[in-house]
């Protein structure tokens, strides 16, 4: 496999090879746009100007039409390995069009580590509940019993609460 991004066919032989070739053209791809390249012997002292690039229609038969134009007199085989590189590439870009129109589920990560603390801290919320719960079940049954007596002085809201509850329990 070739490496060169002028490559046309993407392997490493003579006859495909944009280094060991004075005359060779290639389609490219960049942000979604083609281009022809083209490199001949007349620019070979220029390394800046070796490549002429031509930008290709949209359309895939004005595109080949063309390539056809800009390489009219050159060999068959490079002219027919550039057509079939357009449509590989032509065919790829519909496919990312169509992809990027499709609705993609969009992937959430599982903070594991954190569902776990707040699992054991809602368990440990419960506890303190059922504590507290516990507890006041416990003073009211004391305070029903008389075993404070009359020495205690309580808040009249909470007061008031824990005897409406108890009415709420009687009817």
């Amino acid at each position: 496999m070739c490496r060169n991004k002028y490559n046309l066919t993407g392997t490493c032989n003579k006859s495909s090879c944009p280094l060991a070739n004075s005359q060779y053209a290639t389609i490219l791809e960049e942000d979604g746009t083609l281009f022809l390249c083209m490199k001949t012997a007349e620019r070979a002292h220029s390394p800046k100007r070796l490549w002429e690039k031509v930008k290709l229609p949209k359309s895939y038969s004005q595109a080949l039409a063309l390539i056809d134009e800009h390489l009219a007199y050159w060999p068959k085989f490079l002219v027919h390995k550039c057509k079939q590189r357009l449509t590989k590439i032509t065919q790829y870009l519909i496919r990312m069009r169509r992809l990027k129109l499709k609705a993609q589920p969009s992937l959430e990560r599982v903070h594991k580590k954190k569902e776990k603390r707040d699992a054991r801290r809602e368990i440990k919320a419960e506890r303190a509940a059922n504590l507290d719960k516990t507890i006041e079940r416990e003073l009211l049954e004391r305070l029903r019993s008389g075993t404070y007596g009359d020495i205690y002085n309580f808040a009249p809201k909470e007061f008031a609460k824990v005897l409406d509850k108890e009415e709420a329990e009687a009817e």
